[in-house]
């Protein structure tokens, strides 16, 4: 954790603790060290004042800083214990579930739980520390830590009654006064506290419901942590005893509030038997008790009766397990024991039945029925007795109740009036100090023209300064001023904290008593004589009585001796304030446990660099001073309420740094005016409504009393005695020292009274000579940072929440004037900003009266004119409040500018604007424009060493909506607060940065020189713009409205000219890249838009003076020049502008036109490669890996980057880089003597290398001088260069092939490899010759890898975008493949799996169909039955077979089939005509298919669409369109289902149908066997003959002959051959066969054989004559004996058998 550690300020040191787990839990969080040296508000400097950013914690030593600095932020987040887990080990794996969670997408670990994170940061934090960390966390609606277990589980706990004196707060209860409004701190204030409270194990969260309770009907609350919260659920090591407590407070709004009263609700973590201690001061302190009781045990039950006889009020709330009912000892199942213990009904809640919710409203309605008047009232500071008297250590001890004790000596007085008060104690801020001021300033104006003052002022003068001359110091303020210069640094502290505390409690009416907060009918009830105040004032706002927490750097001694101010320490320190200890407590003693407060021994110092150290830590110090100012009684309930609407928001998420004192920057609330009040709301409206809406009906009250007026009266007794010598003391010689002190520490300095207008220059010039005596000479420079608003406005809220300073706040407060804090800037802000302190100067008063008189404007003219005049950056302050007198307020601000206008440069402006209202945007958009104007430097004002863009520091509007204006805790911070003040501190950062460019920081000498000076000059009224004047202001906020519309319109029409002018420059496309064209084209713009921007601003210019000529009170004030200056700018700065828009216009066509064309042809090589690729794919059908693919995208790359022409640009030359490379090189190998020779590098190189003899020693010279002259040795020295140049040239020819820019270590490398080589070689030479050498291949390399350097830095901001985006195209290579290669399998398989077999199946189903009819066309015989069975019987009796007879005569079907298959196949044979069908069906169905996907095209082009849809949208449309079935089956599966551009692939699919087409073709123009042929296809043409020519399939009854019937459903089976007895086998009937009946209906009939005989007739001739011709064979083959056959059937010809085979036939056909 990045703190500060604060100096041990106690000589006592203190027992070490022992290592336990306490101590190692501390450790873990890296908080060990601050047990001796607690954290201090200067650690808040790092963490927050000047932290602009806010990063998350990594491990847990980050989480208490990310703690502290969230919690300044407000982040309602602040109290996480997550953390980032580094990306190292976020693959470990022994992390357990409850430590791994998930936040916002990234990896987090939480392993603390949130309670211990907050315990033990209280513990390692000083009191004052904790004091606004409470603050804090309390305006973050977080609970807060009452009693802090101890480190050392030994030692009794911690009281913590301190931190709660800082949180204030307002509240409206529900009482008969609607509109009072109430307020109070919360250790003093009488309030109700509930205490909640666990025995037992439980089953439901405590801390949860309390949660709902507080959140009511709405969300529940985060005020207690609970295990449902991350870290929640951890186990606790620090925070078991860890009583919180939250603060309840009503906003008068029935229907949101939960309570009708302040609510104190206190939580005791972990079991109550386990913390007797803090259960019993729970119960003795507390209004009510709540007790959770669980499965208790008989101690607890004993426990618990004790808590019945010490409670006030006892709720017990039964949460035990019903279920495990035998197995408790004690429990509430039955109504026993609440009757045992005395309690009611309604106090014992049975929570074992109910739900959280339910529980949570029974718990809710029981504690509204007790109040407000039912429960008694108690404060923590009884509290805090009663822990004393328990054991506990409260941290208020000794010294801090003598710091109360001196701090009530010193308001002695004050409850009989502040008016009173102030009259008698602070006697010099009366009259006379107003008249001498105002006596002075007409002194000076006569002095100015010459004159002097007339008789009766120098006589007032002089009365004044006698009357003022008999001043004696009052006892308040020697009490006062003695305490300062004698406490040490805690004392002191806590006085000035206690004196905030006590003038904050002493003016503000509030809760004295219980009394006090019943309401009225209850009081009356009581016969309590009634209250009824007219006005009940607040004192403070929110969490406003804060303390000043840091202890001083140097205090100063009392001694008599000492009268040279404060004794300076001689020893070095670092720039970092100490601070009292952690805590106020003393070390505890044998005689008393009471806590006492560490003391420091040694607290003074007696050089300057301890005051460098005091001035590095004011902002953090500050923080705590000025707290109790701010119960100011001039802001009303109306400046307050009525800005509820814009408080009401969330807190703010974002890690932006926040002021240490947000949540003390609640406004007060006080009762309107009389008048209003009177007109009170209803009690039921809410509070939104009951406000008075206009904030500026109240005036500051002039009685209230602040730390700040003390102070004041402190430089007017020092004043007085510079203007009366010897009226003084030596205390009071010494009170410039103790300024400075209280400056160093945080105390606001005071540049001028703003109630008697005027400055007390003898005063700040010995502070200001005290400081600069003090600081280190050489590191004093300043700057200066105002923040100037109206009283409205918040200014020292606003300057506390940037840098966490204390100014007095003036709400109702009567303070009027100029503050200044000095805060030390870090190290890296110094370098930054070219000063070393930072001035922050608050204008506090400004226009606070609504209606105000001569005097009142005359004052805060004043005022903003010195405020301004002292600004290097000047904030203007825009209250939220829609004011009616904003040109009032308007005008000061504006007049103050112009009047330092006349004299010097005004300050660089930022506006804030508090709300987004038309009021505040419309008068920060007029400071916005005028401070603009103001800005510009005319040449009179001009300084050579002012930098030019100075001018040009823009001005910025941010909206803060702050937490300032919540009316209690109660409201929730903005959900955009933290990052609009963030970027408020960075603009007003930035704007210092830039005061550089215009002058250098001044020193604190300086700073007062111009302190008088503009303070003369007012007094002088030496400007022309008096201070009364209100009109100028206006006159020159209309001319600048009028100016920046006029503005705006010359910005649009020079707009609209470049958009013209771009449409040229983007019509040059191909000749965009010609330079020559570029830049002619380019230069005529620029011409043109000069032109056009200088004729604009002239009729500006034009205008302008027209409008001056008609205003004549703009003629007074000589604005021409600066309004002119300002139209010179603008012209200059829009043609800069638009000549620079023009050449980003230009380059941006070049650079995309140039990007556009390596994109097309790297998208060309792409395309050209994976066509190859899907190619080989296709081809070998093998899926190539993603390492296969990368290696072919970078042949493409490099094919591409080195095939592309880049545009030329600027390159440098590498010879500097490779000179420092080699000069490095030879200061390693200690050859420094040759250093001269790399002049030579620069030189172009010789075309050889030659070797020298010098490069040789003088004996090795000698030994070889009669071998020719050395030759040899030199031609072998020679040889070695040349292998070494060699391989020097193939070094750069590897390195020149590769696509990468020159690089340094290419040098390195070649010099490494010439080293090694003449190592190899033992050779005598010299140095010499290795750094000849060397210079020679380094002038070569430069020239070599020159060229390599220049091809790589043309258009280098376009190869830097291909390259950055190269891992882009690489996954669109390989996704397009895989999509592409994906595509093409899919299409593939539907071709393989579902086009093809419809293909077949259109062209091979009807085949069979057409044979048949081929067949039947071509041979009559299979037109009928009987032409087919003639056709039979003649091929048989031509062929005169006798097995064709027997095979036909055994098996005719057979037989039949034979003949079918045979004649099929010979058709099949012989004929051509198959195969030219089999071709025009091919393309048929191909037209089709094509057909049908070009209609799915439509509107699908580069879409990715869902292939399988598609594909049945095809199938569809060739079922539906083509009448071709569609094999269908292979679509049902997911196989087809991919996301792909269907237009390619439809070119794939179509590809591939050509491809399968021609493969079909080609298979049905080739031979084919006719047998495998038929087996394909579906309907067989032979069984298709034979079903048409198969006829009747019975026989005759008699022969046994097949019927010849061809009628349907005939019942008459008749043969129309007969055949002959003998024929076949087994047939016992005659020859003639006339005997045997045709069926059975011839039997029934009843006819005589006779009768059948005579119609009988015999065989016919034809098989007759085959019975003649085969009798003998047919009787072998029937083995039978032969027939009988008549001599007249042998004599049958085979032609008369044949006749009479058709003879018949013939016949049956008729």
């Amino acid at each position: 954790m990045s703190v500060k550690l604060s100096k041990r300020l106690s000589s006592k040191k203190k027992k070490p603790l022992q290592d336990n787990a306490q101590t190692e839990f501390l450790s873990k969080l890296g908080l060990e060290a601050f047990r001796s040296k607690p954290l201090d508000l200067a650690s808040m400097l790092d963490i927050s004042t000047w932290n602009l950013e806010t990063q998350a914690p990594m491990e847990s030593k980050d989480l208490p800083n990310a703690f502290l600095q969230r919690l300044w932020q407000l982040n309602p987040d602040a109290r996480s214990t997550c953390c980032k887990i580094p990306h190292d080990t976020l693959s470990n794996g022994d992390k357990s579930s409850e430590e791994m969670t998930n936040g916002f997408g990234e990896e987090i670990q939480c392993d603390t739980n949130p309670l211990d994170l907050v315990s033990a940061v209280y513990m390692s934090s000083n009191s004052f520390l904790q004091q606004e960390i409470t603050a804090h966390m309390m305006q973050c609606q977080f609970a807060v830590p009452l009693v802090l277990p101890n480190i050392d589980p030994d030692e009794p706990s911690h009281f913590l009654l301190w931190p709660l004196r800082s949180v204030w707060s307002q509240w409206r209860s529900h009482t008969s006064d609607a509109n009072k409004i109430e307020a109070g701190d919360l250790a003093s204030t009488y309030m109700t506290m509930i205490s909640c409270v666990k025995l037992g194990r439980c089953g439901i969260s405590k801390s949860q419901v309390l949660n709902k309770v507080i959140g009511g009907l709405g969300s529940p609350s985060e005020t207690f942590l609970h295990r449902e919260m991350d870290g929640g659920q951890l186990p606790r090591r620090l925070s078991n005893g860890l009583v919180e407590i939250s603060w309840c407070l009503p906003t008068g709004d029935t229907a949101r509030d939960i309570f009708p009263a302040p609510v104190v609700i206190s939580n005791l973590r972990g079991d109550g038997s386990s913390h007797e201690k803090h259960l019993s001061l729970l119960c003795q302190a507390s209004s009510a008790v709540v007790i959770f009781c669980g499965d208790l045990r008989e101690k607890d039950k004993q426990l618990l009766d004790s808590c019945k006889h010490m409670a006030n009020k006892l709720i017990l709330i039964d949460l035990s397990d019903t279920e495990e009912h035998d197995n408790r000892t004690v429990g509430f199942a039955d109504q026993d024991v609440g009757k045992n213990l005395g309690l009611p009904e309604e106090s014992v809640l049975q929570g074992n039945v109910l739900s959280e919710d339910e529980l949570r409203g029974r718990l809710s309605d029981t504690l509204k029925d007790l109040l407000p008047d039912k429960l008694k009232l108690v404060t923590l500071e009884e509290a805090a007795k009663l822990a004393e008297e328990l054991g506990l250590n409260v941290d208020e001890g000794a010294v801090c109740k003598k710091a109360m004790a001196k701090a009530e000596e010193v308001l002695k007085g004050l409850e009989e009036g502040s008016v009173k008060f102030k009259k008698e104690q602070l006697p010099l801020q009366g009259v006379l100090w107003s008249k001498l001021a105002r006596i002075e300033k007409e002194e000076k104006k006569l002095k100015k023209v010459g004159r002097e003052l007339n008789p009766q002022m120098q006589m007032d003068k002089k009365d004044y300064l006698v009357a003022l001359s008999t001043y004696k110091m009052t006892p308040a303020m020697k009490v006062f001023t003695d305490v300062l210069f004698g406490a040490d640094k805690v004392e002191r502290s806590c006085f000035l904290t206690s004196m905030k505390l006590k003038l904050s409690l002493m003016q503000t009416e509030r809760p004295k008593g219980p009394r006090d907060l019943l309401p009225k009918p209850e009081i009356e009830r009581n016969d309590d004589p009634p209250e009824n105040p007219d006005e009940l004032e607040n004192g403070a706002n929110g969490t406003q009585v804060d303390s000043d927490s840091d202890s001083f750097c140097t205090d100063s001694t009392s001694e008599a001796g000492e009268t040279d101010g404060l004794p300076i320490d001689t020893e070095p320190v670092s720039f970092q304030q100490s601070e009292p200890s952690q805590d106020l407590e003393q070390e505890p003693t044998e005689e008393t446990t009471e806590p006492q407060v560490q003391q420091n021994d040694e607290l003074e110092s007696n050089h300057d660099p301890v005051i460098h150290q005091e001035l590095c830590l004011i902002s953090k110090e500050k923080s705590q001073e000025i707290n109790g100012e701010n119960e100011s009684s001039e802001e009303q309930i109306s400046d307050t309420e009525s800005q509820n609407q814009n408080s009401h928001s969330e807190l703010n998420e974002n890690g932006t740094s926040i002021s240490q004192d947000n949540q003390e920057d609640e406004p007060e609330v006080t009762l309107a005016e009389p008048d209003l009040a009177s007109s009170a709301k209803p009690q039921d409206v809410p509070v939104e409504h009951q406000v008075v809406e206009s904030p500026q009906a109240v005036e500051l009250d002039p009685s209230w009393l602040g730390l700040e007026h003390f102070m004041r009266e402190m430089g007017l007794i020092f004043e007085l005695t510079n203007i009366s010598p010897g009226s003084g003391n030596q205390n009071v010689l010494r009170l410039p020292g103790l300024a400075t002190d209280l400056l160093l520490y945080g105390i606001p300095l005071e540049l001028m009274d703003g109630d008697a207008s005027n400055i007390p220059t003898r005063w700040l010039g010995c502070v200001f000579a005290e400081l600069k005596r003090r600081l280190p000479q050489d590191r004093c420079r300043t700057r200066v940072m105002t923040n100037l608003g109206v009283h409205r406005a918040k200014n020292a809220e606003v300057l506390s929440a940037l840098f966490g300073v204390k100014f007095p706040e003036g709400r109702k407060r009567s303070t009027r004037g100029l503050y200044m804090a000095a805060l030390c800037l870090p190290e890296y802000l110094r370098e930054d900003m070219e000063c070393d302190f930072l001035l922050l100067i608050d204008a506090e008063g400004l226009c606070s009266k609504p209606q105000p008189n001569k005097r009142t404007l005359i004052h805060d003219n004043e005022i903003s004119t010195v405020a301004t005049g002292l600004s290097d950056v000047l904030l203007h302050n825009i209250s939220s409040n829609g004011s009616i007198e904003v040109e009032t307020n308007l005008s000061v601000i504006v007049n103050a500018l112009l009047r330092i206008k006349e004299s010097a440069s005004i300050p660089i402006c930022q506006i804030l604007a508090q709300d987004e209202g038309i009021n505040s945007s419309l008068q920060a958009l007029q400071l916005l424009r005028i401070s603009e104007i103001l800005q510009t430097e005319t040449e009179e004002q001009e300084t050579n060493d002012t930098d030019p863009q100075y001018a040009k520091t823009p001005i910025s509007i941010t909206c803060v909506k702050g937490p300032w204006y919540n009316v209690c805790l109660s409201e929730p911070v903005d959900a955009h607060y933290s990052e609009a003040l963030l970027k408020l501190k960075q603009n007003l950062l930035g704007a210092l940065k830039n005061c550089a460019r215009k002058s250098e920081a001044t020193g604190l000498s300086e700073f007062f020189c111009r302190l008088c000076a503009v303070w003369d000059a007012v007094k002088e009224e030496s400007f022309s713009v008096g201070l009364q004047n209100t009109d100028i202001a206006s006159a020159l906020s209309l001319l600048c409205t009028e100016l920046s519309q006029w503005k705006d319109t010359c910005q649009e029409h020079m707009e609209n000219w470049l958009l013209e002018a771009t449409k040229k420059i983007f019509a040059m496309k191909a000749k965009a890249l010609d330079a020559e064209v570029q830049n002619d084209l380019l230069s005529q713009l620029k011409d043109e838009s000069k032109e056009e921007v200088k004729a604009e601003v002239d009729k500006i210019r034009s205008k302008i003076d027209s409008h001056l000529e008609k205003d004549d009170v703009l003629k007074m004030y000589a604005c021409r020049p600066i309004l002119m200056q300002n139209l010179d700018e603008l012209q200059e700065q829009e043609t800069d502008k638009f000549a620079h828009r023009l050449e980003e216009v230009t380059e941006s066509h070049c650079s995309s036109t140039q990007l556009q064309k390596i994109e097309t042809l790297l998208e060309k090589e792409q395309e050209s490669k994976q066509s190859a690729l899907l190619e080989n794919s296709r081809l070998t059908n093998v899926l190539l890996e993603d390492t296969e693919l990368e290696e072919e995208f970078e042949s493409v790359w490099k094919k591409t980057v080195s095939d592309f022409d880049f545009r030329p640009s600027e390159t440098d030359d590498i010879t500097s880089r490779v000179t420092d490379i080699l000069r490095e090189n030879l200061i390693s190998r200690g050859l420094q003597k040759h250093i001269k020779k790399l002049e030579d590098i620069s030189q172009n190189p010789t075309p050889t290398f030659m070797v020298y003899d010098e490069h040789f020693g003088y004996r090795s010279r000698l030994k070889h001088m009669f071998e020719d002259n050395n030759r040899l040795q030199r031609l072998e020295a020679q040889n070695v260069a040349s292998n070494i140049i060699e391989d020097y040239n193939q070094f750069v020819a590897a390195k020149s092939s590769l696509t990468a820019d020159f690089s340094d270590s290419y040098i390195t490398e070649l010099l490494d490899n010439v080293e090694k080589a003449l190592k190899e070689k033992s050779m005598e030479i010299r140095s010499a010759f290795e750094v000849d050498l060397k210079v020679y291949l380094c002038s070569c390399a430069c020239r070599d890898f020159q060229q390599l350097h220049d091809r790589y830095a043309k258009d280098t901001e376009l190869l830097m975008c291909i390259t950055a985006n190269k891992s882009r195209y690489l996954a669109q290579f390989i996704y397009r493949f895989r999509k592409r290669d994906q595509c093409q399998r899919m299409a593939k398989a539907f071709t393989s799996m579902v086009l093809k077999p419809t293909v077949l199946d259109y062209i091979y189903k009807p085949l069979g169909m057409h044979i048949v009819e081929e067949i039947r066309s071509n041979d009559p015989q299979y037109h009928s039955p009987h032409a087919f069975h003639q056709s039979l019987l003649e091929e048989l009796l031509q062929e005169d077979r006798f097995e064709g007879f027997l095979e036909y005569l055994q098996s005719f079907d057979d037989f039949r089939r034979k003949k079918i298959q045979k004649t099929v196949l010979d058709n099949l044979s012989e004929s051509s005509s198959v195969n030219k069908w089999r071709q025009r069906r091919l393309g048929e169905i191909v037209g089709k298919i094509a057909a049908a996907v070009s209609q799915t095209l439509e509107g699908t082009c580069g879409i990715l669409s869902n292939t399988k849809m598609l594909l049945e949208r095809v199938c569809l449309t060739l079922e539906k369109d083509g009448d071709v079935e569609v094999t269908r089956g292979p679509l049902e599966g997911p196989l087809f289902s991919i996301t792909t551009e269907w237009d390619r692939f439809v070119k794939c699919l179509m590809e591939l149908l050509a491809a399968m087409r021609l493969d079909l073709a080609q298979e049905f123009s080739q031979d084919v066997d006719v047998n495998q042929f038929l087996k394909c296809l579906p309907v067989q043409p032979q069984d298709s003959l034979f079903n048409r020519v198969r006829g009747c399939e019975k026989q005759s009854p008699c022969c046994r002959a097949p019927c010849a019937q061809t009628e349907i459903e005939h019942r008459v089976h008749k043969a129309l051959l007969h055949w002959p007895k003998g024929i076949i086998p087994n047939n016992s009937s005659s020859l003639s066969c006339v005997t045997c009946p045709e069926s059975m209906e011839e039997e029934k009939s009843g006819e005589s054989k006779e009768e059948q005989a005579k119609r009988g007739q015999t065989p016919c001739a034809y098989w007759r004559y085959v019975l003649a011709r085969f009798n003998e064979r047919f009787a072998q083959e029937y083995e039978q004996e032969q027939q009988k056959i008549p001599e007249e059937w042998r004599l049958i010809t085979q032609e008369e058998a044949l006749e009479s085979l058709r003879e018949a036939f013939l016949t049956a056909r008729c």
